[in-house]
């Protein structure tokens, strides 16, 4: 039985570096053009060697998106940008689009193939093809059940991707001309949005300002808001349907979110090959969960076609148990200070939890801080700043800082 795969997101360095620490075997990312997350910061050129020789010579792999349904105007420009990610040793290209497809083949046979879930693979038939044209790898579509995973499982040899964690879209595996139509920002060219987001009413047009809310009834279907999806308790399921690689959603999220997620899949993955039999997903696990930013969580469709309570409903609120304040920078172990660059604000007596790659959360109460010239100071209010904490327990460099968020 073979260990799937754990790929995290990385919206920029930070959170490649932050997703290699915490446990991930491999992270896509994408350079500043062709991939389908243009408001996430993205790698230059120079970003990327950087962050590929960080992962690689941490034994993580990198995978790169050029996901874009391109148009003919893209072509020359992809066809240059391929030839540069000649110069970078990476270990996969995630497309979507035949022809990028075919561009990246002729440019370097020998970069893997991954076909991206925006090419909506849902059939073994489909699978076959893409295998039996050179791609290593398929995302499969997220409206996939695990029967179905299994079933093309049997038919084709190629690596199976897919989604257990983070957002979802409300259209067919994210193809959606929402945004486009809404704001001129086109989802499908790595510019959404995310219009599905937002809270709608409906107004008939002879009762002008008259607001209706759009809700879900046993009659009708609330039909944006896609729950978040989470598959941390279904880890034996997945890797009995023969996945090869545990994708988690998230090129735009937050520090804190990647460390957090990262590592509660890589403790649930790791503590089910020491135990398939005898284990059970832990509470802990789920808890960690519940403190980053998330919409209720959901399995999608792997357990069949999500229901009122599963895919849609009549909010759209996020959740979250715990805000992410700051990241350690060093740690003086003979003074018992950390270095600590302020994410948002936090002051003096509050209780606050640090999480590293391994181990519990360490949940101190901060006594004093103190700013960079060594003065006393009560809070940190300014975005990045750098200012000095006590911490009993040796803390390291990339450890975040959270604080719980009062109900």
């Amino acid at each position: 039985m073979k260990k799937p795969e754990i790929l995290a997101p990385a919206g920029n360095f930070e959170k490649l570096k932050t997703a290699v620490l915490y446990g991930a075997d491999a992270v896509y990312v994408g350079g500043k053009e062709y991939g389908l997350r243009a408001g996430a910061e993205n790698f230059t050129f120079e970003e990327l060697k950087e962050g590929i020789d960080f992962a690689h010579n941490r034994g993580c792999k990198v995978y790169i998106t050029a996901n874009i349904y391109a148009h003919n105007k893209d072509l020359d420009g992809i066809r240059i940008y391929f030839k540069k990610l000649k110069e970078l040793n990476i270990d996969g290209l995630i497309v979507s689009d035949p022809g990028v497809a075919l561009i990246a083949m002729e440019n370097d046979p020998s970069i893997p193939l991954h076909l991206s879930t925006q090419a909506n693979c849902t059939n073994w038939a489909s699978a076959l093809f893409w295998e039996k044209i050179g791609f290593k790898r398929i995302i499969l579509a997220r409206e996939l059940g695990i029967s179905e995973i299994k079933e093309i499982r049997k038919k084709v040899s190629l690596e199976l991707e897919v989604f257990v964690h983070g957002a979802v879209c409300v259209s067919y595996s994210g193809r959606c001309l929402l945004s486009s139509f809404l704001t001129g920002r086109s989802a499908n060219r790595g510019d959404c949005s995310h219009p599905c987001r937002w809270k709608y009413y409906l107004m008939e047009e002879k009762r002008p300002g008259e607001y209706m809310p759009v809700f879900e009834d046993d009659r009708g279907t609330y039909i944006f808001n896609a729950n978040d999806l989470c598959m941390i308790e279904h880890i034996p399921e997945l890797v009995e349907a023969g996945v090869d690689s545990f994708k988690i959603e998230g090129r735009m999220k937050s520090l804190h979110y990647v460390a957090t997620v990262v590592k509660a899949y890589r403790q649930a993955v790791d503590s089910y090959f020491e135990d398939p039999e005898g284990w059970q997903c832990r509470e802990e696990w789920k808890e960690e969960l519940n403190k980053v930013s998330h919409r209720k969580y959901s399995t999608g469709f792997f357990f069949g076609k999500p229901d009122s309570n599963g895919y849609n409903y009549s909010e759209s609120a996020y959740y979250r148990s715990c805000e992410f304040v700051g990241k350690v920078l060093k740690y003086d172990p003979d003074k018992g200070m950390a270095l600590v660059q302020q994410k948002n604000k936090f002051s003096v007596g509050e209780m606050v939890e640090i999480i590293g790659p391994v181990g519990d959360p360490i949940k101190i109460k901060i006594t004093e801080m103190k700013n960079e010239e060594g003065e006393p100071i009560t809070e940190a209010p300014h975005p990045e700043q750098l200012v000095y904490i006590p911490v009993d327990i040796p803390v390291e460099e990339n450890y975040i800082i959270r604080k719980p968020i009062a109900e």
